[in-house]
């Protein structure tokens, strides 16, 4: 049953591929162009300008764990932390999409560094993310984030 499940929805995601119109090198770029907005929005603190970014109902998932809706995440995590941030800059960035139809799969890898207002030592770390994009016109919104980061090797 299993295996019939997969060759269904395998045959479901190529006949759409097929159907849909081939992508350009124009929707990659404008996709990746969203991903770089974020980085931005993120490097400046800025939530309202990563809000436009997200669909409404976009899925936050950050280290193993569902953190909701972009709407959520921002209120719940992200925002507070932004209150306490000094400095957010990425550094070593590197980001990959590919389209298909009306939709397209990214990553990211990166190497970031926190300054936070009441710690002497920065936080240093090595990330990756991954995210799929719709259509929305002639952009491209965030549906689905997920990131998870390390320490790097001393």
């Amino acid at each position: 049953m299993k295996q019939f499940a997969l060759a269904f929805f395998l045959a479901f995601v190529l006949a759409g591929a097929v159907a849909a119109e081939p992508p350009s090198a124009d929707d990659a770029s404008r996709a990746k162009a969203v991903l770089l907005a974020y980085k931005d929005a993120i490097e400046n603190l800025d939530g309202a300008a990563a809000t436009a970014l997200f669909t409404q109902e976009a899925q936050i998932f950050e280290q193993g764990g569902l953190e909701g809706t972009w709407a959520q995440y921002l209120e719940r995590h992200l925002g507070p932390e932004f209150d306490e941030i000094v400095s957010f800059e990425f550094s070593n960035y590197q980001a990959g999409v590919e389209v298909t139809g009306d939709l397209a799969v990214a990553w990211e890898t990166y190497s970031y560094t926190i300054v936070l207002k009441d710690e002497a030592e920065p936080i240093v770390r090595l990330g990756a993310a991954t995210s799929i994009l719709r259509r929305a016109g002639d952009s491209w919104l965030i549906s689905l984030y997920h990131s998870s980061s390390r320490k790097p090797p001393a």
